[in-house]
């Protein structure tokens, strides 16, 4: 039996094409499913860079975003560089298949906004080029756009290594019908034969609105910290999955007595509170906010809409207990059992 979720919801939900097939393949089918179309849109994203002194590397991928008939958004599926068990690292880049890179945030967006991600590689750079007054450079496969004095603004280079394969699912906000939602999306993918990465988890941008409340803040900082392994061992946290790590330690700090919202902004600022912690907290510390959401990101990779659903229910319910205004109990051995004990009160003052 599949439970019934009540909170406003995105999910993110990490897989991996077969050979062959690469996430291109799975929203052509999604877009004739529902009648309706594909947009190549750009997937923003960085990684580790080789090259001295350049601590990493910023890049646009190719992503695809599926709109039914009307208009309205059914998924889009993009890359996720943390996803590598299993590809070639050796296989060459696919015809069509490129990324954009550069090194610095706000060139980068600026490409983006200029760089047409349904172009060909040969000439994705030649509208941004423009506002340079420049012509990108043919060097082997790689175009390389400078500005007048050398300074290199941005290479486009094919993508290998079967970049292609990964696809991370990335729903709109779903308020209700959540269950029919994902059916929509991971039918199709399972047959395909689209399966589960080695690395993966599914992710959950819940409503951040209540927890706003310095009160309910505290209390999620206390669940993902102080409960930590019980609450990881609950949830079946891949041990595989990159990009988590515990809470800041100022941030945990703070949320231990009785603090006011400006207290933990200022905790979260102190212990450099980034996206890449078992909670995602920060669009609710941002002053612009691309999502107010909480992401929590320590569910398992999953394919099943069942597990999914079960899964972020339990979550809602331990949030639900987060809203109470009474901190939550932090006892000195804490158990999954306490947790489950937390669900069943939440559940049953519903």
């Amino acid at each position: 039996m599949t439970a019934e979720l009540r909170r406003r919801i995105g999910f993110e939900i990490e897989l991996m094409a077969p050979r062959g097939a690469s996430r291109r393949t799975l929203a052509d089918d999604l877009a004739a499913r529902c009648g309706g179309r594909v947009r190549p849109v750009w997937h923003h994203d960085s990684e580790p860079s080789l090259v001295p002194g350049l601590g990493r590397f910023l890049h646009l991928t190719q992503g695809f975003e599926v709109v039914r008939a009307d208009g309205t958004p059914l998924c889009t599926l993009v890359d996720d560089i943390t996803l590598l068990d299993g590809l070639d690292p050796r296989s060459p880049a696919l015809p069509g298949w490129f990324r954009v890179l550069s090194d610095d945030p706000r060139l980068l967006r600026l490409l983006a906004r200029h760089a047409d991600p349904g172009a060909p590689l040969a000439t994705v750079l030649d509208a941004a080029a423009e506002l340079w007054g420049r012509v990108p450079e043919p060097i082997a496969d790689v175009y390389r756009l400078d500005d007048e004095a050398g300074a290199t603004i941005a290479l486009a280079a094919p993508q290998g290594a079967e970049r292609e394969r990964p696809c991370e699912i990335v729903t709109p906000p779903l308020a209700t019908g959540h269950e029919k939602a994902l059916d929509e999306l991971l039918v199709p993918a399972r047959e395909l034969g689209f399966t589960v990465p080695h690395e993966a988890a599914v992710h959950l941008h819940v409503d951040g609105a209540p927890f706003r409340d310095p009160r309910a803040l505290a209390n999620v900082v206390r669940l993902f910290a102080s409960w930590r392994e019980p609450l990881r061992e609950l949830l079946q946290t891949n041990p595989a999955c990159r990009r988590l790590a515990p809470l800041p330690a100022p941030l945990v700090e703070a949320a231990a007595g009785n603090p006011g919202f400006d207290d933990l902004a200022k905790a979260a600022a102190e212990g450099e509170l980034t996206k890449y912690f078992d909670v995602n907290l920060t669009q609710l510390f941002a002053d612009q906010p691309i999502r107010d959401t909480v992401e929590i990101r320590i569910l398992p990779g999953m394919i099943s809409t069942d597990e999914i659903v079960n899964r972020a229910a339990l979550v809602e319910l331990l949030l639900d207990r987060c809203e109470d205004p009474e901190p939550l109990p932090v006892p000195a051995a804490p158990s999954v059992e306490d947790l489950l004990h937390f669900a069943a009160e939440a559940l049953a003052g519903r």
